[in-house]
C-alpha cells in the first residue's frame, strides 16, 4: 500500500469515527495536511456532506481555498452550509468576482444578499457587475480585474505599472490597452513589454484584440478562444468599452462543462451537478428518468409502424428476421452522421448556414454507406432466402442509411437555429426516429418488391 493510500485510509477512519475531541481533530488536520490538494478535493467531493464539511474545517486557509476552488458551485453551496460563519466569510471574500458570482448563484436569496453585504465596496461592485449578464453569457465567467495600460505610456512606465498592480489582476500575460473612455485600442502582451525599448510606446507596441461581447454565449466564445491559441481574452460591453477579461482557467471549466453536457445527452440522460459517488440515488434517477420516458414514449412510433404492417409480416414470416439488423444499422449510421456535425458545429468547422452543404454530404456519405451494406445484404440474404427477400434487403440498407445519415447530419444543426443543444437532438431521439422511419421503409419496398 502507498504512503498516500495509507493516509486516505487513516483519514477515511477518522472521518466514519466522528472525532469528537480537541486531540482526535488535531490527529485528522495532521493527516490531512499529508494528502496533495487532488486528493483532497476528491474526498471533499465524494464522501457525505457532514464528513466533507468536517474534514475540510481542518484545513489550513490556504489548502481549504484551493479545496473550495477546485469544487463546482454547486457542490460550494452545500459545503457552505455546513461551515462556520466566519470562515464562509474568508472563503468568500478571497473568491474571483466571477467564481463569488458562480457560487451565489447556487445559494438561497438570503443567504446570498448575506454574503455579499459582508464584501467590501469594491468586491461587491465587481461581483455584482458579473451577476448582471445571463448565466449562459461570456461576461458571468470573465474577471473584472483587470491591468490596463494607456497608449501614451512608455514601455518602462507600463513595466513600472505592471509591477505595481500585478497582484490585483487576474492576468498580466495578456494587458489591454484603452482610451480615456476605456475603449479598446488592442492589447500587448507582457513579453513583448520586456523586449522594447524602454522609451516606445504601447499604443506602438499594441497589436488587434481578438476580443468578445460581454453578451456572447459562453460555449462559442470558448470555443473561440482556444482556436484562437490566445492566454487570455479582452470582454467588451456594446459600445466597446472594456469591462472584463477571459482567462484560459476559466476557458478550460467552460469547455469542460459543456463537454460532460453533451456526453450525458447523447447518452440520454442529464449532466449530474457534483461527483458521482457523492450524488444521491434519487438525483441520479431523476437526471435519467425524464429521458427513459420521452424514449419509451417516442418508442411507441416503432410499434405502431408494425401493428400498421402486421398483415405483411404474417404473409411473409421472414421479414420479422431482418427487423434488429434494419432498425440498428439506421441507429448508428445516424448517430455518426449526428456525432460527426455536432463536432463539427462545437469547434467551428460548420455553422448553420452550411445546413444544404451538409445536407448534400450526408446523402452522398449515406448513400456509398448503403450501396456497401446493400451489395453484402443483397449477396447474404439471397443465397439463403432468394433473390427477392435479397433485393428487398439490398434496397432497404441503401434507403435506410441514406435516410438515416441525412437526419443525422440535419439534426444537430436544426438544433442549433433553434437555439437548443445539439446533443439533445443526437443518439437516443435519432435512434428512435430512424427506427420508425427505417421499418416504413423497409415494409413499403418488401410489399413492392414481394407483391404483398
Amino acid at each position: 500500500m502507498t504512503t498516500t493510500q495509507a493516509t486516505i485510509d487513516s483519514v477515511l477512519s477518522l472521518l466514519r469515527g466522528t472525532p469528537q475531541d480537541e486531540e482526535q481533530l488535531e490527529r485528522l488536520a495532521l493527516e490531512a495536511q499529508r494528502l496533495p490538494i487532488g486528493e483532497l478535493v476528491y474526498l471533499v467531493e465524494t464522501r457525505p456532506a457532514t464528513e466533507a464539511a468536517m474534514l475540510f474545517r481542518v484545513l489550513d486557509k490556504g489548502s481549504a481555498l484551493r479545496v473550495f476552488e477546485a469544487l463546482p458551485p454547486h457542490h460550494q453551496a452545500e459545503l457552505i452550509s455546513a461551515l462556520r460563519t466566519q470562515q464562509v466569510a474568508d472563503l468568500i471574500g478571497d473568491l474571483d468576482p466571477d467564481d463569488r458570482a458562480s457560487l451565489l448563484d447556487e445559494l438561497p436569496a438570503s443567504v446570498a444578499e448575506r454574503l455579499m453585504h459582508g464584501l467590501d465596496a469594491d468586491e461587491r461592485a465587481m461581483t455584482t457587475a458579473v451577476l448582471g449578464y445571463p448565466r449562459r453569457a461570456i461576461g458571468r465567467y470573465m474577471s473584472p480585474e483587470v491591468l490596463t495600460l494607456r497608449p501614451e505610456l512608455s514601455a518602462r512606465e507600463a513595466l513600472a505599472q505592471v509591477r505595481a498592480r500585478a497582484e490585483e489582476a487576474e492576468t498580466i500575460y495578456l494587458l489591454p490597452v484603452v482610451d480615456g473612455t476605456r475603449r479598446l485600442l488592442g492589447v500587448v502582451g507582457l513579453r513583448r513589454l520586456l523586449m522594447a525599448d524602454e522609451e516606445a510606446r504601447v499604443g506602438d507596441l499594441a497589436h488587434e484584440a481578438v476580443r468578445a461581447a460581454a453578451t456572447d454565449d459562453r460555449e462559442d466564445t470558448a470555443r473561440r478562444f482556444f482556436g484562437a491559441k490566445l492566454l487570455a481574452m479582452p470582454i467588451v460591453d456594446r459600445e466597446d468599452r472594456l469591462v472584463g477579461i477571459l482567462t484560459v482557467d476559466d476557458a478550460v471549466a467552460i469547455i469542460e462543462q459543456e463537454n460532460a453536457e453533451d456526453s450525458a445527452r447523447t447518452s440520454g440522460s442529464e449532466p449530474l451537478p457534483r461527483a458521482y459517488l457523492s450524488t444521491p440515488i434519487l438525483r441520479v434517477v431523476r437526471s435519467r428518468i425524464v429521458w427513459l420516458l420521452v424514449l419509451a414514449i417516442s418508442a411507441i412510433l416503432t410499434v405502431q409502424v408494425l401493428e400498421i404492417f402486421e398483415d405483411r409480416l404474417d404473409q411473409v414470416v421472414i421479414l420479422a428476421l431482418f427487423i434488429p439488423l434494419l432498425t440498428g444499422t439506421g441507429g448508428n449510421t445516424g448517430n455518426q452522421a449526428a456525432t460527426t456535425v455536432t463536432r463539427a458545429l462545437a469547434v467551428g468547422e460548420v455553422r448553420v448556414r452550411d445546413l444544404p452543404r451538409v445536407v448534400w454530404r450526408e446523402l452522398r456519405v449515406g448513400a456509398v454507406l448503403g450501396a456497401v451494406l446493400g451489395t453484402l445484404g443483397l449477396g447474404v440474404s439471397g443465397l439463403v432466402y432468394g433473390w427477392e427477400i435479397g433485393a428487398v434487403m439490398g434496397l432497404t440498407l441503401l434507403s435506410i442509411c441514406t435516410m438515416a445519415a441525412i437526419v443525422g447530419g440535419l439534426m444537430p444543426l436544426v438544433a442549433k437555429r433553434v437555439g437548443a443543444d445539439p446533443a439533445v437532438f443526437s443518439n437516443p431521439f435519432i435512434s428512435t426516429f430512424c427506427d420508425a422511419t427505417g421499418l416504413i421503409i423497409y415494409f413499403t419496398i418488401a410489399t413492392a418488391v414481394l407483391g404483398l
